[in-house]
């Protein structure tokens, strides 16, 4: 007993507000990452920041919003009222100090919890807060959330508003760079939510006329809808629905008093479940609902009075009440959807019998392949038994509520070698594997019957486990980990091309990555460094001169489990696998994985012969 840890009034600490925030950051901005998932914590914090200006836009207290980003600094400008003068320092400051716990002030506010530009301030090494009102400003500056300048209150002749400037701290934001495509898609979105403000980021200007509309138009192209999009807007609520000739699953866009809630919630779940109910009884038949939704591609926003939000990161509506005295969020969108969703049908016969013709054929297809998918389900259910194509992580058995937790990752991998390798360096609670073998088969021009005959698209589907919506997807991370070869890059095509045909929404959402691995190893008898390019390789001989060692990996497997630790843990270094709408999905592969042609021909000269040559050269 004399070794036993002790434990008296020594062992209770007290953190303040900043420590707190520092120590458990996740608590308040989700995931740290390095910027090459939308989700990750550096854009959080810009989230934060913004969600108060779009707070006095919702307010009637200026139209723009500027945000530029140079060398790792931001910095977000609005034009509202501007904070009270004597309470700048204590609002970025200060637990439980805001004007948002005010809810005449604030009614329906994004951010309720007054939380955000606190831990923004916290989780960086540089932050400045300015506030202009009355022909007054005051500032003042902090370092990692302590206090290191506070100016006097001086005249100004600026404009009204609030400028905050940021550095996110690089020694809890390791790496991390700002990739804009994911910036420019959250300032769009909060566009779309707020007709009539105009954003500027980095001098280019971001405005919307038709709100949710326009979202669905930059998700899905005229020539893909079955009909044009159905635009119906309430008092609190909005709503776009369309359906896609291409796509085989669903997809939705929602959110709450302007927060993009990607992972749905109550209110998410209601609108799935009216649009069903109104369809039924619009044609009065019993319709299958996965017929009704299957290449649905809508969009939903409501305001909601003190929303309950699973996490600080607001990503999941928990809210059963509209407010403290209003119908539940289930009834409020049905009666909506009930009223105007059906009243649009039977003014719009010619859209009516469009949507008709899709549920009908969706009914068919279904049919055709109900005995091909209960013998698919059956194969998986025993492939997952007794099969090790799949190492599951932990944190599904932690969170049955929700199964798909932000740090959830499947790395897809090919080979005995190359999966044993990362099953062994793996984190067991947030990282899974699935295993191919051999190459997938090319799916392009395929039909989804495919997805459930061929045992390697079954099963990972089953794993992924997307057959019905992505609201149901199980890894917030899909991670393709293919040798840095000519054949590795081959497979990550074919996967891609999988994704593509039957599951775009994964990749318009974000959840795809190429995993990088290093192509040498670069060592003297003091130090080690991984290389990733030829250009790193240089640099490594050159710091670890006179003549180290130098090893070509030609492959994942010959990385040992305890050097992969490094490559799939902290230092993790992910490439994001992006859409650009300007390119429509068939195009897309058309071009990679139709007939040859000598456009591709050229294109692969073009832009591959480097990267080839870096890989074959040793």
């Amino acid at each position: 007993m004399s070794d036993q840890i002790q434990y008296n009034e020594d062992n209770i600490r007290s953190l303040d507000w900043k420590e707190h925030i520092r120590m458990r950051p996740g608590m308040y901005i989700g995931k740290l990452g390095d910027g090459s998932s939308p989700d990750d914590g550096i854009y959080i914090l810009i989230k934060e920041v913004i969600d108060n200006c779009i707070d006095e836009f919702v307010m009637g207290a200026g139209k723009t919003i500027e945000v530029t980003i140079k060398d790792k600094m931001v910095t977000v400008r609005d034009y509202g009222r501007g904070i009270p003068l004597g309470k700048v320092v204590d609002v970025v400051s200060k637990m439980n100090t805001g004007g948002k716990y005010d809810s005449k002030a604030f009614k329906k506010s994004v951010g309720l919890n007054g939380v955000g530009t606190k831990a923004v301030n916290a989780l960086s090494n540089y932050f400045r807060v300015e506030s202009v009102r009355d022909n007054q400003q005051k500032a003042a500056e902090f370092s990692a959330g302590n206090l290191i300048l506070e100016e006097d209150v001086q005249e100004s002749t600026k404009r009204k508003g609030t400028k905050v400037s940021f550095i996110a701290d690089e020694a809890i934001f390791k790496n991390y760079k700002f990739r804009n495509e994911y910036i420019i898609k959250m300032l769009k979105n909060y566009c779309y939510l707020n007709r009539g403000l105009a954003i500027y980021f980095n001098g280019e200007k971001y405005f919307s006329e038709h709100g949710l509309k326009d979202l669905l138009e930059e998700n899905i192209a005229e020539e893909d809808m079955v009909y044009p999009i159905i635009h119906l807007e309430g008092e609190d609520i909005e709503i776009a629905v369309t359906h896609s000739k291409s796509q085989y699953s669903e997809e939705y866009h929602s959110f709450v008093n302007g927060q993009n809630t990607t992972q749905g919630g109550t209110h998410l779940s209601s609108f799935r479940e009216a649009i069903v109910r109104s369809i039924k009884e619009f044609y009065n038949k019993p319709f299958e609902a996965s017929d009704i939704r299957k290449s649905i591609v809508s969009a939903i926003a409501v305001k909601v009075e003190e929303p309950v939000f699973e996490s600080q990161t607001k990503t999941k509506l928990g809210s059963t009440d509209i407010g403290p005295n209003g119908p539940t969020v289930r009834t409020f969108i049905n009666d909506f959807i009930k009223v105007k969703f059906d009243n649009y049908l039977h003014k719009n016969p010619e859209i009516a019998d469009a949507l008709l013709r899709k549920i009908l054929q969706a009914e068919r297809e279904r049919k055709e392949l109900s005995g091909i998918r209960k013998l698919a389900k059956d194969r998986a259910k025993k492939s997952n038994l007794h099969n090790k194509k799949l190492r599951d992580c932990r944190v599904h058995l932690m969170d049955a509520k929700n199964p798909r937790s932000l740090e959830s990752t499947l790395f897809i991998t090919e080979g005995d070698s190359a999966s044993g390798s990362i099953t062994k360096s793996r984190d067991v609670n947030t990282q899974a594997v699935f295993s191919l073998r051999g190459k997938p088969l090319n799916s392009y021009g395929m039909s989804k019957k495919i997805v459930y005959e061929n045992e390697e698209f079954n099963l990972l589907q089953a794993a992924l486990n997307i057959e019905e919506s992505m609201e149901d997807l199980r890894y917030n991370n899909i991670v393709i980990a293919t040798d840095a070869d000519v054949d590795g890059m081959h497979i990550r095509l074919l996967l891609i091309t999988f994704f593509l045909q039957f599951f775009p929404e994964l990749i318009k959402d974000g959840h795809l990555y190429i995993l990088q691995t290093p192509l040498f190893r670069v060592r003297n008898k003091k130090e080690t460094i991984y290389c990733y390019s030829d250009e790193e390789k240089k640099a490594a001989i050159e710091k670890l001169k006179p003549k180290p060692e130098i090893t070509r990996f030609k492959g994942l497997g010959e990385i040992s489990p305890d050097e992969f630790k490094f490559f799939i843990g902290e230092d993790i270094r992910l490439d994001p696998v992006m859409l650009d709408k300007a390119t429509s999905i068939e195009t897309l592969l058309e071009f990679y994985m139709g007939k040859n042609t000598p456009d591709r021909q050229e294109f692969i000269i073009n832009n591959l012969k480097v990267e080839l040559d870096v890989i074959e050269k040793e």
